[in-house]
């Protein structure tokens, strides 16, 4: 089976469009023909090699698309389904499954650095060179092979391009308020970095009846999407942030911060702008190695911080659930498509998502 993907083939370079195949495959696949796939800040952080992942290697991981063919051991999906991939394959029957935590599945972190399938052996090829698939998916090609329980199939009533936008910054984002959070109805929230995924906390903020959502950016045309998909309030990042917040929480602070834009700067603030006694989530990130210093009065009262790197995602159960919100005009998704390109321009719609013009460009087939 021959397809056309991208291909990185050396760190900070552009992506070659190649012609590959599948192979080995084993009877517990999948194998979907993608159907639009888009642009994530984690392609764009393992195009620019700060992931340190292994090369050639396939990028991509937030696609949609239709089974192809399946394996023998494969009883719950077949040709035909429509499905949304997730990137966090687990052997539900480790230690960390077996506590309901399939984000820290051993066997998918322990074959994570090989960049290939769950099992650590690949199925993409260069003639016969093997080529790696960045998170279990290499989505950035006509083909992606993919174990059973990331393939999780969806209503065909839904587009691909926006089916695609679930599988991970909508996830990771409405997730992290309904999951990780668990946000409580009247509830102040504060959302700091309105891309994708703070603008999916908004939502998810939204869903779960929160009184104030407080949306925090940079760019007032981010700041006027975030008004669109529910927050009540919009407040810039400058050095009027502080006050400007208090004002709008009684001088407590919010109850919940969802920290979603990744800078040493906003780590910092979701501490300061939380109030005693509160939540902050981080859901942004550095480069690995990065160290990250925090004023640590800023640690006091009784917060929590929690770490979220996927919204607490049960796949099989929300994303459906998430693809109903949608159909059912709950949870907007069209608003986060502002460009859709052609495989043939993957590279420059990484280099518009770097500079900040993109929400979300989706590649479609």
């Amino acid at each position: 089976m021959k397809f056309q993907a991208a291909v990185l083939r050396a760190a900070g370079e552009p992506l070659q469009i190649e012609t590959l195949t599948v192979g080995d495959l084993a009877d517990t696949d999948v194998v979907v023909r993608i159907a639009a796939t888009s642009l994530c800040h984690t392609d764009l952080e393992a195009v620019g090699g700060h992931l340190g992942v292994p090369l050639p290697i396939v990028p991509g991981h937030e696609a949609a698309g239709v089974v192809e063919w399946t394996g023998r051991a494969v009883h719950r999906r077949k040709v035909g389904d429509h499905v949304v991939l997730s990137w966090n394959p687990h052997c539900d029957g480790c230690f960390y499954c077996c506590r309901k935590q399939p984000i820290l599945c051993q066997q998918y972190r322990e074959n994570a650095p090989a960049s290939f399938h769950f099992d650590g052996q690949p199925r993409l090829f260069r003639e016969t060179s093997p080529v790696h698939q960045l998170m279990y998916s290499g989505s950035f090609g006509e083909i992606a092979v993919v174990t059973e329980d990331c393939a999780i199939a969806v209503s065909k009533a839904i587009p691909f391009d926006r089916a695609c936008l679930i599988g991970c910054g909508v996830m990771t984002g409405v997730g992290a308020v309904m999951n990780n959070a668990r946000v409580e109805a009247g509830s102040i929230v504060s959302v700091i970095g309105c891309g994708a995924v703070g603008l999916s906390a908004i939502q998810g903020a939204r869903l779960a009846n929160a009184g104030h959502i407080i949306a925090i950016d940079r760019d007032p045309n981010r700041l006027a999407l975030a008004s669109i998909l529910g927050a009540t309030h919009t407040l810039l990042a400058n050095d009027s942030l502080p006050s400007a917040h208090s004002d709008l929480t009684d001088g407590r602070g919010a109850d919940h911060v969802f920290e979603a834009a990744g800078s040493p700067q906003a780590f910092q603030s979701s501490l300061d702008l939380v109030r005693p006694g509160g939540q902050v989530v981080w859901l942004g990130k550095l480069p690995v190695n990065q160290q990250l210093s925090i004023r640590w009065g800023s640690l006091m009262g009784e917060k929590k911080i929690t770490r979220a790197s996927y919204g607490g995602a049960v796949p099989a159960r929300d994303f459906p659930l998430l693809v109903e919100a949608y159909l059912d005009g709950k949870l907007r998704l069209d608003e986060y498509i502002t460009s859709r390109i052609g495989l043939t321009n993957v590279n420059e719609g990484l280099d518009r998502l770097s500079r900040g013009l993109d929400i979300r460009s989706v590649i479609e087939f």
